[in-house]
């Protein structure tokens, strides 16, 4: 897996704090800074997601790929997965995650909350590399819910 990152500036400019990265795959992320009201040219202009949230994100697309994987090869009838992640980051640097917290929608006709409880803890313990990854810094907790289709 590769991913080439490169600063853009803010429109051209050798200011600003956005980046442009593009993975292995062919695919295109941008990523912004937060503005720094007090030296702009340090600052974002808050035109795309931080990348710590995009590693949140990511995180949050490995373990619902997981969730949903494993629920369609148990033959459940899946039709919808949501993952809502929220965090806490150390207080310095570097600011790692501390705590994440995914809460997941997953919705079927039929679904067991056992098979769904089960997949998320395979995810969670198994599947999922970067909530494993991330669980090396940061306390990891999941809650669910199951909803009829």
């Amino acid at each position: 897996m590769e991913c080439t990152v490169s600063w853009t500036g803010a429109a051209g400019t050798r200011s600003g704090m956005g980046f442009v990265a593009e993975t292995g795959s062919g695919h295109v992320l941008a990523m912004d800074g937060a503005p720094d009201p007090v030296h702009p040219e340090n600052g974002g202009q808050n035109l795309a997601p931080r990348p710590m949230e995009t590693v949140l994100a990511g995180t949050g697309g490995c373990t619902a790929y997981d969730v949903v994987l494993i629920l369609k090869r148990g033959r459940h009838d899946v039709s919808g997965c949501c993952v809502k992640l929220t965090s806490e980051r150390a207080a310095t640097d570097p600011k790692v995650f501390t705590r994440i917290h995914m809460h997941f929608r997953v919705t079927g006709r039929n679904l067991a909350a056992v098979a769904v409880e089960r997949a998320i803890a395979l995810s969670k313990e198994k599947y999922c590399s970067a909530s494993i990854m991330l669980g090396k810094t940061a306390e990891i907790s999941t809650s669910f819910e199951v909803a009829v289709d």
